[in-house]
């Protein structure tokens, strides 16, 4: 068993505010360690001719915070094995002190009682230099380690640690992600003691303004301003909540799964239209279109006691996990076919092992373009396929054929519908093997389409007459006009 580590508390202010139970310690211990006498009390210890070494050095030595706070914690234990010692910290050893929960973290595995003295805390003079209530809700965050997905706007935000100017650049530049660049915060330095000082700067002066100083902590209040908070996910929900309550929208109100279905899939095509046209403005636009229905689907789910967005979110962040080892655990996959195998696999077990059918999970509810795509592809995963895309093409042509012979018989019969049924399977065959989705090719000739008839509504609205007094031959050549403008 090691020697004691007596963790004490060195406060956030003044000498006057040291307690008197730990200055005793001090006073009567003779082996004291300080993670930094940067501290306005150490002065005061020095000339109270308490002696301490501290670890200052060791921030030069290291190139982040967590080498220098392990490099710390290693020495101290280390010299635990020849004597008990005091750890003097800045603060109250809990509150925003890295080296003593590793010290708490490693206690029991090697042995080492570890024993914490309070000591008063930078909140508390915190919260009394910028004058908020804590229970409205607070957070207090690392600048040495800020990231962005961890802020709440809606509460009051300390940001401790911002020991110096390249600290406080990456505080700024995070906080930007998400507030203007011109949002009020507060820098406090020294709250507390005799030299404190709260100054208010624009967010993008943060870094100009903080000077090198290890008491120095920022505050950023709550924000107000409803339209700064519509890039928070929490918000949406809100605002989804809302639009269904007993006050909300009469359209949003009466929706149902079923009802919104159709929407579900002329946002998803307008989304294709947007990636084939790399119009970066119009895919952010129809992503929050499929967004929104995700969402309106999940209020619908919680509405009714079902399921809530929780959940939706719980289920796909465990499947991913779970079916990407090779990344979230021990598995192995180098290629794509590698992960695709693991991932049938993967699937196969969760669903108990059972055998199943090959082409079993291919949604009925796909459009059939889709639809037939993905059973052909199925197929050939197990050898069921032609060589190549000539063999393919020569099933369209034989399918052409038994088409013609039956079209030929001049009658409406069941077997026309599905040989017509026939050439398009076996086109999509050749879309496959080509690489591309029969169902974008179609949309694609769909819009064109579209295009090239508006263009000839424009040519026969100009020509002052009506639809009906031109040839098909005119109207052909209008098209033919569409077709050289690249339309």
């Amino acid at each position: 068993m090691l020697n004691k580590i007596q963790v004490v508390g060195l406060g956030a202010g003044d000498f006057e505010q040291l307690p008197l139970g730990i200055y005793k310690k001090l006073k009567q211990s003779e082996k004291i360690f300080l993670r930094t006498k940067e501290h306005p009390v150490v002065k005061d210890l020095i000339n109270e001719g308490i002696l301490f070494e501290s670890f200052d050095h060791i921030y030069e030595a290291k190139d982040t915070f967590e080498e220098v706070y392990e490099t710390i914690c290693n020495e101290l234990i280390g010299h635990a094995e020849a004597s008990s010692l005091i750890y003097a910290v800045p603060g109250h050893p809990l509150v925003a002190e890295r080296t003593v929960q590793i010290l708490l973290e490693r206690s029991e595995e090697l042995g080492i009682e570890i024993e914490v003295v309070g000591g008063q805390s930078f909140l508390d003079p915190l919260f009394q230099a910028v004058r908020i209530d804590p229970i409205e809700g607070f957070q207090l965050l690392d600048g040495t380690s800020l990231v962005r997905d961890e802020i709440h706007l809606n509460q009051h935000l300390i940001i401790g640690q911002v020991y110096d100017t390249f600290i406080a650049s990456d505080v700024k530049l995070t906080l930007m992600e998400k507030l203007p660049y011109d949002y009020q915060v507060y820098i406090v330095t020294a709250a507390g003691t005799s030299n404190e000082n709260v100054s208010k700067v624009p967010l993008h002066e943060l870094d100009r303004e903080v000077t090198l100083n290890n008491l120095t902590s920022v505050y950023v209040p709550p924000v107000k301003n409803e339209e700064i908070l519509f890039k928070e996910f929490t918000k949406l929900r809100d605002i989804i909540v809302e639009l269904r309550g007993p006050n909300g929208c009469p359209w949003d109100k009466k929706q149902t799964h079923q009802s919104l279905k159709k929407y579900l899939l002329e946002e998803a095509y307008e989304l294709i239209e947007a990636i084939d046209q790399e119009d970066i403005d119009h895919m952010i636009e129809e992503l929050g279109d499929v967004l929104l229905q995700v969402m309106l689907h999940a209020q619908i789910g919680e509405d009714e006691g079902y399921f809530s967005i929780d959940e939706v979110i719980e289920g796909l962040s465990a499947k991913m996990v779970r079916r990407h080892p090779h990344v979230f655990g021990e598995g192995q996959a180098e290629t794509t076919e590698d992960v695709l195998k693991n991932w049938q696999e993967i699937k196969r077990e969760e669903k108990g092992g059972r055998t199943e059918s090959i082409l079993d999970g291919i949604g009925t509810h796909l459009p059939n373009l889709m639809r037939a795509f993905e059973i052909q592809k199925k197929a050939a995963k197990v050898g069921f396929d032609w060589g190549n895309a000539i063999q393919a093409w020569e099933k369209v042509k034989e399918e052409l054929q038994e088409f013609e012979e039956e079209i030929k018989k001049d009658t409406h019969t069941e077997n026309l519908q599905q040989e017509f049924g026939d050439i398009i399977f076996a086109l999509v065959n050749i879309a496959r093997f080509l690489n591309f989705q029969p169902e974008e090719a179609l949309f694609q000739t769909n819009q064109k389409f579209i295009r090239r008839f508006e263009y000839i509504e424009e040519k026969v609205l100009e020509s002052g007459k009506e639809f009906e007094q031109f040839t098909l031959e005119e109207l052909d050549h209008y098209w033919n006009e569409a077709k050289s403008k690249k339309k």
